[in-house]
């Protein structure tokens, strides 16, 4: 995910494209446009295809303090785990580490138990590993749910609606561009956009090797 001074969003008023880029310049953007009277306006994460709580009739104030909380939770999310071996002072990290509960089997602990550093050093390396092990693939379905989450918002309705979600998921970029092509103009370019890295990120997985 990219850190929160580069994270973009997109704003509808109804069907229609308001803006895309900067949350601030969508907000500003949808505030001072005439179609805001008239449509019900949505801003889309464009990384997640969430959208994003803000109340648009809201003081200037709440509005500032709304987007500061949106880019200090996008800002958490990015902060960088501690590399292997780096120097550390005494006790935990400030910054990053989070005690959750984490549930396994007696033979799993028992494995833990004996690795260098105890089970939480264990753990985080086993995670760090499975990330670069599979970046790609979580890549592609973030991308995936990114478009299909954002779609199914803006056009679950459409015809041709499960004929592009299921085009998305197999990555046949062609007969998604199809399906989606009778949409509102702006949606379907749009779902197009989230969609192309799905597709970028499909191209870019290497072929499974034959025995």
């Amino acid at each position: 995910m990219t850190i929160s001074s580069q994270q973009t969003y997109t704003g509808f008023a109804g069907t229609r494209l308001i803006a895309s880029g900067f949350l601030r310049d969508v907000v500003h953007r949808a505030l001072t446009s005439t179609i805001l009277r008239t449509s019900q306006v949505l801003i889309f994460d464009d990384m997640t295809g969430d959208t994003i709580e803000i109340d648009l009739g809201g003081t200037p104030e709440y509005l500032a303090h709304r987007m500061a909380e949106i880019a200090n939770c996008a800002m958490a999310e990015n902060v960088p785990s501690q590399p292997d071996g780096a120097a550390r002072g005494p006790g935990r990290p400030k910054l990053g580490v989070v005690a959750r509960e984490v549930t396994l089997l007696p033979r799993h602990w028992e494995w833990l138990a004996t690795q260098p550093g105890g089970a939480s050093v264990a753990l985080r390396k086993l995670v760090e590993e499975a990330r670069r092990t599979n970046q790609g693939k979580d890549r592609l379905r973030s991308a995936q749910e990114a478009a299909y989450r954002f779609m199914s918002i803006m056009a679950g309705n459409e015809p041709g609606f499960e004929e592009a979600a299921r085009a998305l998921f197999r990555g046949d970029q062609e007969s998604y561009a199809r399906f989606v092509e009778p949409w509102p103009v702006d949606v379907a370019s749009h779902a197009k956009r989230l969609a192309d890295r799905a597709f970028e990120n499909r191209a870019a997985e290497p072929s499974p090797r034959c025995a």
